[in-house]
């Protein structure tokens, strides 16, 4: 499987289990339908668990807005991509913004991208200091 192709497969699992009682396995078996590929595995367990600290991160970098009030998809897009450039390096950061930002093109609305390209260049502003 394409990384690309990985990464939405992520965001569709990480999506599911926002606010639901599924359980990873679940949600994982979902989407991949017995399917496996440890890049996509990575992202979602490593989000997953990781998420109160990504999300922490990222409310230093919303402006006007709270991580709560976000639109789901926006909300789970910047938590995996914050997951890649924080706690993965096989991927340059430009790399990792441009797949979020097609990420919120293909899940998001109209002004998703924006929303989303702001705020990661905030974050790769600040840890590139």
């Amino acid at each position: 499987m394409k990384r690309h192709e990985a990464r939405e497969k992520a965001l569709q699992t990480l999506f599911q289990l926002d606010g639901t009682e599924l359980t990873i396995e679940e949600a994982i078996e979902h989407v991949m339908d017995g399917e496996t590929d440890q890049f996509y595995k990575l992202l979602v367990e490593g989000t997953n668990s990781k998420q109160l600290e990504i999300d922490e991160k990222l409310k230093g970098h919303l402006e006007n807005w709270s991580l709560e009030r976000l639109p789901k998809v926006e909300r789970t897009i910047l938590r995996m991509a914050v997951f890649e450039l924080e706690y993965m390096d096989d991927a340059p950061s430009r790399v990792v913004m441009n797949e979020a930002i097609e990420l919120s093109k293909t899940f998001g609305d109209d002004k998703s991208s924006r929303f989303v390209n702001g705020v990661l260049s905030k974050f790769t502003d600040q840890t590139a200091n």
